[in-house]
């Protein structure tokens, strides 16, 4: 991704004509096709971001396009370095990699904290540890560490993007260490053999991770289990030195004859090499055909398409890069070359921006619901700042160093009044970038809104738990004391006792007494047990409040499967109260099957209550349409509709328009309340079985903290 393609020269229509046009003092080439390649790997990633109800729900594989050409670049470059040589000089490959990425990045990190300084929020949350992964270079494991989440909209990252830069960041600082040891090996086939071994490692290593439960952020972030495009990269620029090496040979040639030489064989090539632009086309087209893939379950998308994309990048760049290729001038088109050559920039602006813009538009981070207008604006907004990070910052800096450019800003100073004015300009926004940032970190709170809401479900359980567990010691204790005292009298009045028979209405009449079978009380939490996800979670103080005692369990992420998990659980310790409230769906579909097993959980003598979900996200509306179909025609099960309830008042939600605030929350349970009356209503007879059975358990009472 931050990788350069700039090696000399560009070729253009002709690969003869570029090499007679190019200075002969230059050994090395630009690598065609892959401006063109690069500009197909960061549209991916922006419309997947910007746009992403435009279908392209795997975009995001387009970062390990970046990787593959990194792998290539880098690797090549220091290849030919060393064959220049002798050896690879470090310290100048490194000064060489920050003149390229740390200019830009220090003015897209300043600048949007600044403007998310303005906009607030639960934009900011989290600021402190982001730039200090930024600046370390270390900004995927303090992700992890810091336990956010790549996948969810809910409270996206500002700086989200720079998880992929990070890798980059250490692939480039350990790669040219462990090149040498590589290169002890005799053989390029051993060479190709290591790294090509490394990356099925790595990919193994990710699904292993994924197939045992490890975060999903974890094994996408990690160096570790996303080396295999860098690595694949790898193994290919050692498969390839050598054609590289020739064409730098045949760059630096003075002999025309020479030249027309090479064009002849390669003329006389030319049939094997339109197999390889075909090969090459249907590789481009396949990267296309798997960023259009659903997300799959497992390791099925992860890493399975994103491999898959890796190896058809390797076959793209191999085709593309190939003496005499048509693909590679093709791709180096010049729409297609102006973006690949500010990638980079597009690549770090276009995720804080179109936070930015739908935090500012919508109160809540970039999804499905971002109205388009926005991402195009935040488009426009990337185009603007790519290009002018491009001309004024990153190719001053990557082509005279960061002295020399200190030098020219010192001389516009000293300058005429016009060129001062711009000196003078340039160090103004930096002062105050600067000084937005400073004011971002001071004024950044600790959670978001949503993860407030969850902090206080969570709290509420807690004390609910604490009170139950007070409550059953107060009755231990006092039947103890009760028991104490009842063994004393029997003690003293055991000589005079005398037995009498039992008067009416004594305890065996009132045993005998026929019930009111035509009444009933009205549902009380005692009787409800509640399984569901974050929403409930961050309802939970409300639910409590209006249905004292009811047994809560409720997780973030919670999916219909999990939630149904909980229900056979509690079921098998006879722990299952006569009415079930399931409020899942927030986090995916629900399957029929699911549902099924849930009404055969319930029974006839329970009742089940599915409350629907409201969210941004794509599965949303058929969510709520398997759950309505279920409930039709269903004597004991019921829906409540909290998506019709919130729809009008999403105020009352958290920044991440999913879990509701206090108010919110009170909204949630009344909607609960509402379905539960309403089936209480339609069918009290199952109740009352049921809470017979129900009042033998020992569980009976026990409100959950989970």
């Amino acid at each position: 991704m931050a990788a350069t393609a700039h090696t000399g020269a560009a070729p253009r229509h002709h690969p003869l004509r570029a090499v007679l046009n190019a200075p002969m003092t230059s050994r090395a080439l630009r690598h065609a096709g892959l401006d063109g390649l690069r500009a197909l790997a960061v549209t991916l990633v922006v419309v997947y971001h910007l746009f992403p109800s435009w279908g392209l729900r795997s975009g995001f594989l387009g970062v390990d396009v970046f990787f593959v050409i990194s792998g290539f670049l880098i690797t090549s470059l220091l290849l030919r370095e060393r064959s220049a040589h002798g050896r690879i000089r470090l310290r100048d490959f490194w000064r060489r990699r920050a003149r390229r990425l740390l200019p830009a990045l220090a003015v897209v990190v300043t600048v949007c904290a600044s403007v998310a300084w303005l906009v607030g929020a639960d934009v900011l949350v989290g600021l402190d540890w982001q730039l200090l992964g930024a600046a370390t270079f270390s900004y995927n494991w303090a992700s992890v560490i810091a336990g956010g989440d790549y996948f969810a909209s809910t409270a996206p990252e500002l700086f989200g993007n720079l998880w992929s830069l990070a890798v980059e960041e250490q692939f480039y600082l350990l790669w040219p260490l462990l090149l040498p040891l590589v290169m002890l090996l005799p053989r390029r086939w051993a060479r190709v053999t290591v790294a090509s071994i490394a990356a099925a490692g790595s990919a193994v290593w990710a699904a292993a991770l994924i197939a045992g439960g490890a975060a999903a952020t974890r094994v996408y972030f990690g160096t570790d289990t996303h080396a295999f495009g860098l690595l694949l990269g790898v193994a290919l620029a050692f498969a390839t030195h050598r054609v590289a090496s020739r064409a730098a040979d045949a760059a630096a040639s003075t002999t025309a004859v020479a030249l027309q030489a090479d064009a002849s064989d390669a003329a006389g090539r030319r049939a094997p090499r339109v197999r390889t632009d075909i090969a090459g086309t249907v590789a481009v087209v396949g990267i296309l055909a798997l960023a259009a893939l659903p997300v799959f379950e497992g390791a099925l998308t992860y890493p399975g398409v994103l491999v898959a994309a890796s190896a058809l990048t390797v076959a793209a760049i191999a085709a593309a890069t190939r003496p005499g290729s048509r693909l590679g001038p093709a791709l180096d088109m010049a729409p297609l070359r102006w973006v690949g050559e500010r990638s980079y920039g597009l690549y770090l602006w276009h995720w804080p921006v179109v936070v930015l813009v739908a935090y500012a538009a919508t109160g809540r981070g970039p999804d499905t619901a971002t109205p388009p207008w926005a991402g195009a604006i935040a488009l426009a907004v990337t185009l603007i700042a790519a290009e002018a990070s491009y001309r004024w910052v990153e190719t001053p800096v990557r082509r005279h160093g960061f002295r020399a450019a200190l030098r020219e800003l010192r001389g516009r100073l000293a300058s005429n009044p016009r060129r001062r004015f711009s000196a003078v300009a340039a160090l103004t926004a930096a002062a105050i970038a600067l000084s937005g940032t400073t004011a971002a970190l001071a004024t950044a709170p600790a959670a978001t809104t949503g993860g407030a809401a969850i902090e206080a479900g969570h709290a509420a359980l807690q004390a609910a738990a604490d009170e139950a567990r007070q409550r059953a010691e107060d009755a231990a204790r006092a039947e103890a004391e009760s028991a104490d005292a009842g063994r004393d009298a029997d003690q003293e009045e055991s000589t005079d006792a005398s037995p009498e028979p039992h008067a009416s209405g004594g305890p065996e009449a009132d045993a005998e007494a026929p019930d009111d079978a035509g009444a009933h009380e009205a549902i009380t939490g005692d009787q409800i047990t509640a399984v569901g996800d974050s929403v409930m979670l961050a309802s939970a103080p409300a639910l409590l409040e209006r249905y004292p005692g009811i047994a809560i369990d409720a997780a973030v992420s919670r999916s219909m499967w999990a939630g149904l998990d909980v229900l056979r659980a509690l079921e098998d310790h006879g722990a299952l109260r006569p009415v079930i409230v399931v409020g899942l769906g927030t986090n995916g579909s629900v399957p029929a099957e699911a549902l099924q097993e849930m009404a055969l959980i319930a029974g006839p003598d329970r009742r089940l209550v599915l409350v629907d979900a409201f969210a941004p996200r794509d599965w949303i509306p058929g969510v709520n349409d398997d759950l309505r179909a279920f409930a039709r025609g269903r004597s004991n099960v019921s829906l409540a509709t909290w998506s019709d309830a919130i729809a009008a008042h999403t105020d009352l939600l958290a920044g991440d328009g999913v879990h509701p605030g206090p108010t919110g929350a009170d909204l949630y349970a009344a909607t609960v309340q509402d379905a539960v009356k309403a089936l209480d209503a339609e069918y009290p007879a199952g109740r009352e079985r049921a809470a017979v059975r129900e009042s033998t358990s020992p569980l009976r009472g026990r409100p959950s903290a989970q």
